[in-house]
């Protein structure tokens, strides 16, 4: 029945998308598709972006606000706000989503996981999704697709212009940033603190009291969460087309949560990156960039930092050491791309990049340091009604040799503007440290993930309306998945996807929903086969709309997800749920609001992760103060 629903609220929304007859009012250019801004509708991967407005209007309070529920998107959260938080795009595992801040690839080089419930949404200026294989121009991880994350800037010539909020709310929640930016005639620059606190709640229920089940332990506690975080950046662009730009985002933060080992993280993230870019001659734009990620964590347990024997948990030393709890990690990269003008309608963009990942803990990795190169080329070719893009990329990674994969796109636009497009690419994943060594230190001999995926789409921008169905089809061989105490490599998996998107912003209404219904399933030979892989639901679908009525916003959001299950044998079943939530902003003027939220309005109980609980109903409000630039 629900699945009946979504499908009919997918397709009853791209039957509207047709009667529309208003200019459509979307975001002309896009960098993350191809490395190089592009004009939206010259882009062949499925993207969605979620601008600065958006943001102000969704009232959200993480970046998990934001994308649950986007196509192809599934978030797996442990206990709530600040908690660990995992996102599946496409079915694919959560190490399977590229996630770059201002052009700088995040994520522990440990987990090679980006820590979304670090990431400060006041920062954000906007935020691009491209769906579908990336590695022929980003490298290893870009399976299912690639995240990135503007940070706030400002304007040359933009007078110097402040912004303030306070938010408070349930759970003792509070929150708040202060910021300015502006510019100079060929300058611009932003700085911004912020902070955030909640009292939060039990992260882990008890299961049934057996320890072993869910965070292994049972303590029926509030869990806080409280960051801090600062972001810099800044540009200069002289009157020949030299651009140098530059920005720095740190965050750090204390998380409480339930578990034997240790049950509070000190976590601190930091992405730095510059580029300059210039005109080495006509038709020839080079650009050269530099970044660096830094990630840290200190456990503790119950006040004390976590302890421990080298030769409990890393026999084959043969040492008893005791070593603090902690994970460092760092990666260094660099990146040298050049963008052709070959003739009206035809670009390449061609470079090599760069990265060093290094890795400090008190497990004694056999290995923690590596590096890869990277060489890529893309060209796109607009002929009339019909568009080509060709990519090919060679990774020489010093762990895991070399790796070579390509991909081809073709759209044709019909005259009322409708488009389709077809495509086939590859992908790789090289086993993160975690993968290849922990807990033990020696290696378990993986082998890197290899994807291969089909696509077919459709879309149009009729009218105010913009829409987009897509259907793909994606294998991996050699999907790593956890059994027993450690790593293994399966032999397949096998993921079959449909994902529309709807919107439009018209006479003061805002309009947005999203659908996906998929089935990702392993195809290991085995009592597995035919599974479900955990966490990720068959069907998810959200509605959000809104409504200016003057110097008010009313709105609403509608989130729903089928059933999942939580483990790979599919015993431990996640039930399917849906929330609502309500939303206002009163415009005091053109710099002061007020804004209020009522979450999960029906007090919806639901896990995304076994035993983990998340908010029930919960209240904000916030006093903002942002002059139009």
């Amino acid at each position: 029945m629900k699945k009946t629903l979504l499908a009919t609220a997918l397709l009853s929304s791209i039957a509207v998308a047709h009667a529309a007859d208003a200019p459509a009012d979307l975001p002309s250019v896009v960098v993350t598709a191809n490395r190089a801004p592009t004009p939206l509708d010259e882009v062949l991967a499925p993207v969605t972006v979620i601008t600065r407005e958006d943001i102000d209007r969704l009232q959200p309070l993480s970046v998990q606000d934001l994308l649950t529920g986007l196509p192809g998107v599934a978030m797996a959260n442990t206990g709530g706000l600040g908690q660990q938080t995992s996102m599946f795009m496409r079915g694919t595992n959560s190490a399977h989503t590229l996630v770059l801040v201002d052009g700088v690839r995040v994520g522990t080089v440990g987990a090679g996981l980006p820590a979304y419930e670090q990431l400060p949404v006041d920062q954000i200026d906007h935020i691009e999704v491209v769906r579908g294989p990336r590695s022929t121009l980003y490298g290893s991880d870009a399976i299912g697709g690639v995240i990135q994350i503007f940070t706030r800037h400002g304007e040359a010539g933009q007078a110097p212009t402040p912004s303030i909020s306070l938010t408070g709310g349930s759970n003792s929640y509070t929150a708040g940033q202060v910021g300015i930016s502006g510019g100079t005639t060929h300058g611009w620059y932003n700085a911004s603190l912020g902070g955030q606190y909640t009292a939060g709640i039990n992260a882990c229920r008890d299961g049934a009291g057996d320890v072993f089940k869910g965070c292994f332990t049972n303590e029926p506690d509030h869990d806080a969460y409280r960051t801090y975080n600062g972001a810099l950046s800044g540009g200069y662009r002289w009157d020949n087309g030299t651009e140098l730009t530059g920005s720095w985002l740190r965050s750090k933060g204390t998380i409480e949560y339930d578990g034997d080992y240790q049950n509070l993280t000190r976590r601190s993230q930091q992405v730095a990156g510059g580029k300059l870019s210039f005109d080495a001659m006509a038709g020839w734009r080079m650009s050269v960039s530099l970044g660096q990620n830094q990630d840290r964590a200190d456990d503790y347990l119950n006040g004390s930092q976590k302890t421990w024997y080298d030769a409990a948990f890393t026999p084959h030393l043969g040492a008893d050491k005791l070593r603090m709890g902690y994970l460092y990690s760092k990666r260094n990269q660099a990146a040298w791309q050049n963008d052709f003008t070959l003739a009206p309608g035809q670009t390449l963009s061609a470079g090599v990049d760069y990265q060093q990942e290094k890795l400090d803990s008190a497990t004694d990795y056999l290995k923690t340091t590596r590096n890869n190169t990277g060489v890529f080329a893309l060209y796109q070719g607009v002929f009339g009604p019909h568009e080509v893009q060709l990519s090919a990329r060679h990774d020489h990674n010093s762990q895991f040799g070399n790796h070579t994969t390509g991909s081809a796109a073709y759209g044709f636009r019909f005259d009322n503007g409708m488009r389709i497009t077809a495509s086939y690419g590859t992908a790789f994943h090289a086993p993160n440290f975690n993968d290849e060594y922990y807990p033990y230190g020696v290696s378990v001999a993986l082998k890197p993930e290899k994807s291969r995926t089909a696509e077919i789409g459709l879309s149009g921008t009729p009218g105010i309306w913009n829409w987009a169905v897509n259907a793909y089809q994606t294998k991996v061989d050699d999907l790593i998945a956890f059994s027993i105490d450690r790593p293994i490599n399966v032999n397949e998996a096998r993921i079959r996807g449909l994902e529309g998107q709807v919107g439009a912003d018209v006479d003061g209404w805002h309009v947005r929903a999203y659908a996906t219904l998929q089935q990702p399933l392993n195809r290991d030979s085995g009592p597995q086969e035919d599974n479900l892989l955990a966490r990720r639901p068959r069907r998810t679908g959200r509605v959000d709309l809104d409504k200016d009525l003057g110097m008010f916003t009313l709105g609403g959001s509608v989130y729903a997800a089928g059933y999942s299950y939580d483990d790979a044998a599919n015993t431990t079943r996640l039930g399917g749920y849906a929330t609502a939530d309500l939303r206002a902003t009163w415009h005091i003027d053109a710099a002061w609001s007020v804004q209020g939220r009522v979450a999960n309005l029906a007090d919806k109980r639901y896990e995304t992760a076994a035993y983990y609980n998340q908010l029930g109903r919960t209240y904000y409000v916030t006093l903002r103060f942002a002059p139009t630039m």
